[in-house]
């Protein structure tokens, strides 16, 4: 009788402190306001600002080829600002998934101060700087595979897949 009522006591002390973290998380989640000071602070909403306009500019390009009884400008409201806000909604719950209240507070408390907000100004120009080597590094890097399988003969000196040749039965 006695281990029973120990396995008993050893079952109910387990399941309460597995559910003491959930519970701890549960209290410590971040606001959704909180998390959209954040989103405004470190940029981010800037930065979807700034991709709503290239995804809008896109969006109509290739819709407007697909579709063209549809008026030219219909697909520039493709990222509106209701829609962005929208968006936004739905991105506060990774934020609060992944940062307690005091992690978001801390962040907070960063990009108030003078390195966060120069974080947030210069972010932008070296994203720039950085996508300008990215774009001249993969260039660089398709070279030397193309020439390499030009070397090796998988693609011919135009830079095309050799015809394969017939063979006479």
């Amino acid at each position: 009788m006695k281990s029973l009522s120990t396995i008993v006591l050893a079952a109910t002390m387990t399941g309460s402190m597995l559910a003491m973290p959930m519970a701890q998380a549960a209290g410590q989640q971040a606001t959704r306001q909180q998390v959209r000071e954040l989103m405004q602070l470190s940029g981010v909403s800037k930065v979807m600002q700034t991709m709503s306009t290239q995804m809008n500019r896109q969006m109509s390009t290739v819709m407007q080829q697909s579709f063209p009884c549809v008026k030219a400008g219909y697909w520039n409201g493709f990222i509106n600002a209701k829609s962005m806000k929208t968006l936004l909604d739905r991105i506060v719950p990774v934020y609060q998934k992944h940062f307690t209240r005091a992690e978001i507070d801390g962040l907070l408390k960063f990009y108030r101060s003078p390195l966060g907000r120069k974080v947030t100004s210069t972010m932008p120009q070296i994203m720039r700087e950085s996508m300008q080597i990215g774009q001249q590094w993969g260039r660089q890097r398709a070279e030397q595979m193309f020439a390499t399988l030009k070397k090796n003969g998988t693609l011919d000196a135009e830079g095309k897949c050799p015809v394969p040749k017939k063979t006479g039965k």
